[in-house]
């Protein structure tokens, strides 16, 4: 654990906070790569779409623990200043997906669902920083593991993990689940069968493994029955992913794959102008062929020239 990374003067550089950063930083340039290399789409508007995304995310992410937390909220409403921590994943992930859909759909006036097929496995790697910087802060954390077990972590005084107690390791859990994810959706995004398929596929498996995870968390988060809130919300999230992988597998539009490089609209229409390469070998061809009628012509005439200067 290290809450503190290290310190500018008397600036702090918080664990928790550059995680996220770095998160985000690299689920944008891994997105945008894939999309100039191999997808053929641009990447400004990709990027336009993701800052929107990014800023919508943590404002849904920080609501969402806002109102989890609403008796601590009411008790204590300074804790709604505090920018630097308390985040639901679930939140984030609702307006973070929403709002580049409807840019995407509405204002540029393109396919969203492509898009976003692209874009989740770099989301699975930018929740597997996210998770570092948990495990770096000491929240998230897990309930005491028996005595003696051998993969207890133990955090110092400081943390917001209870100090002295050897507790099961969720966030680094999380870590190697979220890896796994994106390892798996990279692989399959280029072999998907339909439209939005990655996307059933992320919320269907990110469902299911922080279910199971939440069993072995103890970080108070509130419950709703003999489930702890966010089980509650990846039920729904569960449901939701395979009723709408029905509905698009029933419409069945075309899957995302990869078409080479992405060329500027500019450099396609030079490109269209540049004759082809056989073309510029004909045109080659002939002007030789020309240039050579014109010099035998031209010595025809020197030669007819001189006979009638001699005859005169």
């Amino acid at each position: 654990m290290k809450v503190v990374l290290f310190s500018i003067g008397k600036l702090n550089i918080y664990g928790y906070g550059a995680m996220i950063a770095l998160g985000i930083i690299a689920a944008v340039v891994i997105t945008l790569y894939r999309c100039k290399k191999y997808y053929n789409i641009n990447p400004d508007m990709y990027f336009n779409a993701a800052i929107i995304g990014i800023a919508a995310g943590l404002l849904g992410a920080k609501i969402t623990y806002w109102l989890v937390e609403i008796k601590e909220v009411i008790a204590n409403p300074k804790i709604m200043l505090d920018l630097g921590g308390g985040f639901v994943v679930y939140g984030g992930l609702v307006l973070g997906v929403l709002t580049p859909v409807i840019y995407l759909k509405y204002i540029k006036k393109t396919t969203a669902l492509d898009k976003l097929d692209i874009a989740m496995p770099a989301i699975s790697l930018g929740q597997a920083f996210g998770r570092i910087g948990c495990f770096l802060a000491g929240c998230c954390y897990g309930k005491p593991v028996p005595e003696g077990a051998w993969y207890g972590i133990t955090f110092p005084a400081g943390a917001d993990a209870p100090s002295g107690v050897p507790l099961y390791p969720t966030q680094l859990m999380s870590v190697a689940g979220n890896l796994l994810l994106f390892g798996f959706l990279l692989w399959y995004t280029n072999r998907e069968k339909f439209r939005g398929e990655v996307v059933c596929l992320y919320a269907f498996l990110y469902s299911v493994g922080r279910f199971l995870i939440e069993f072995l968390r103890n970080d108070p988060r509130g419950s709703i029955g003999p489930f702890s809130t966010t089980q509650f919300l990846c039920l729904f999230s569960f449901a939701g992913s395979i009723v709408f992988w029905l509905f698009l597998r029933h419409k069945n539009w075309s899957p995302v794959r990869k078409v080479g490089p992405y060329v500027a609209e500019d450099k396609k229409e030079k490109k269209e102008e540049e004759p082809a390469p056989e073309m510029k070998a004909e045109e080659a061809a002939e002007n030789a062929e020309e240039k050579a009628e014109e010099t035998v012509n031209a010595a025809e005439e020197k030669v007819e020239e001189t006979v009638e200067k001699t005859e005169a």
